[in-house]
Formats: structure tokens, sequence, C-alpha cells
């Protein structure tokens, strides 16, 4: 396990971790069986599950840092990749194309029912998963896939319809430096090519929640600028929370995995930032311990170098 510069935050022990991949689950609806990393920690029971969903194009082997860091602070992460990841590559022409962003969320709630199947088939794991404590976890375009399991309405490009695609079994979300709401705050690019984005509804969204957002993260898909990854705490309802880091861009520092070369704001201070104030916000939010929550809370309301933390 990698660590980090420490900041002046509290964390929990950290503890040995295993990881399983592939688990191959069958998935005919979308064209392609559904490939599966759960990591766990190496002891302990009652474990809650985090579902993480990787940012367009990526796969189940990444953001190592974010993964391996909620690992041993005590929880099971469960990875797939998605169609979008360059390891499928669909081609420009496939009819799935347009449906992305829906098959997404088709994965996430294929790992749900599975989630017996998937602690069963990992060495050690058997009788040691909570499944009622599930928090669905997101970078980029995966923070949207998590947004709509706990009711994010997305508009299908193709009907015009915004359904209610939430999971019940979901307690909570966090989305990472995700996009914001669509219509003319879009670009003409972003308009074009990633129409799932056009238009989004976060008002039907009560389940808890933790925003991150760079406030360097301007990213080339809307006009507004770095505040547009801050809609889904703005714009949403219930008990929400912002994490702003400083000078943060779309990868936080680099939490998509050690030395990735798609990070361009490289910074483990950053990503130290990202990895204890999630994982203390996973322990609170799930009901294990709200103690590291609480101090974050506390160090980071004022002019913190790295970031600030607020709530509603």
């Amino acid at each position: 396990m990698t660590t980090y510069p420490a900041t002046d935050l509290s964390g929990p022990a950290l503890t040995a971790t295993v990881s399983v991949t592939p688990l191959v689950l069958d998935a005919p609806q979308r064209g392609e069986d559904l490939h599966v990393r759960v990591t766990a920690p190496a002891t302990g029971t009652d474990l809650p599950v985090v579902l993480f969903t990787h940012g367009f194009g990526s796969n189940l082997d990444g953001y190592a840092p974010l993964v391996e860091h909620w690992a041993s602070g005590g929880f099971i992460v469960i990875q797939t990749t998605h169609l979008d990841s360059k390891r499928i590559g669909l081609p420009a022409d496939d009819p799935r194309r347009p449906h992305l962003w829906h098959y997404r969320v088709q994965d996430m709630r294929r790992i749900l029912d599975e989630l017996t199947t998937l602690e069963a088939a990992v060495p050690g794991l058997s009788g040691r998963m909570n499944r009622r404590r599930v928090v669905a976890a997101g970078h980029s375009f995966g923070g949207q896939t998590a947004g709509i399991l706990v009711g994010l309405r997305v508009t299908d490009p193709q009907t015009g319809v915004a359904e209610d695609l939430s999971d019940a079994r979901v307690m909570a979300s966090i989305q990472l430096a995700t996009a914001g709401k669509g219509g003319d705050e879009l670009t003409p690019f972003a308009h074009d090519n990633l129409p799932w984005l056009r238009g989004q509804d976060f008002s039907h969204i009560t389940a808890p929640g933790l925003v991150v957002a760079g406030d360097k993260d301007d990213l080339p898909l809307t006009t507004r600028g770095p505040a547009w990854t801050t809609d889904p705490y703005t714009l949403s309802r219930g008990n929400k929370s912002l994490l702003t880091v400083r000078g943060g861009e779309h990868f936080l520092g680099g939490i998509s995995g050690h030395q990735a070369a798609e990070t361009t704001d490289e910074n483990p201070d950053r990503v130290a930032l990202v990895q204890e104030v999630t994982l203390a916000y996973l322990r609170h939010v799930t009901g294990i311990d709200s103690a590291d929550w609480s101090t974050a809370q506390t160090v980071l309301t004022g002019s913190h170098s790295l970031g600030h933390l607020e709530s509603k």
C-alpha cells in the first residue's frame, strides 16, 4: 500500500488488504461479460461496501490511491470495467455508444444483485460483508453514475425522458470531480459528444452525499469554469458536504493512479487530503465512527492551505 505525506487530519489505523480480479459476472444485456475487482480488508467483520465507478475510458485497475486506502480503512471496494473503457474499445459506430451512461447504471445494479456471489468468490471474505451498508462513489463520468444511483435524473437523449434509476440499496454517495447541470452551460463539444450531460436534475437527490471538487478543474465541457463541478452539492437536497481541493484539477492531485500520465496537477498532499476526508466520510455515513469526520469539519472550515469543507 502506498502512503502519502501526512496532513493535519486524523485517521483510523490502516490494515492489510487483499484484492481479487477478475471475477466475471454474466451480463448478456450489455454484450460483454462484467469483469469485477474486489479489494477488501484482510481482517474484520460487518464490512460496508463501496461501489466505485471509474471515469470515462478507465477500467477496474484504476484509482488505486483511493481503493487501497478505503479498503485498508475497513471497506470492501468493488470496481468494474464499463463499456466506455479504452480496454474494451467500442467502435465509433457501435449502437451501444449513445447509451453508455445507462449501461453504467445497469453494471452497478448487476453488481448489487450479485453481492452474495462476489463475497463467496473472494477467499476469506464469506460472512464478512454488510450488504445493508452500501455507498456509491465515482470520479468524473463515474460521479454521474454514482449520483444516478441516489436520485440524479438524467434526460435520455433519445427518448427525452428523465427516468428515476435510483436504487434503494445505496445509502449515500461520493462524487469526485463530476459534471454539473447541462443546458446552455455546456460547450458545443460536450453537447454534441456527451449527450447524457444535456439534461441533469439534481433536485431529486435526498440521500447523504460528499462532493469533491477542484477549484482549478477547468473542464472543456462547460462555459462556467471549475464552479460547474460543485453543482451536485449546490443543486441537490438533503444532507450534503462539499470538499473543495485548493489547486486541484480534474484528477485532484493524482487519485486515478500512482504517477498516472493523465494527472496534470500531481501533488501527494492533495491526494492525501482526498484520501483522508473521503475515508472519514465513509466511516461517518455508514455509522462506524464520526470522530474523524468531525475533526475534518473543524480543521477544514477555515483557510486551510489544501482545502475547504462545508456542509448543508
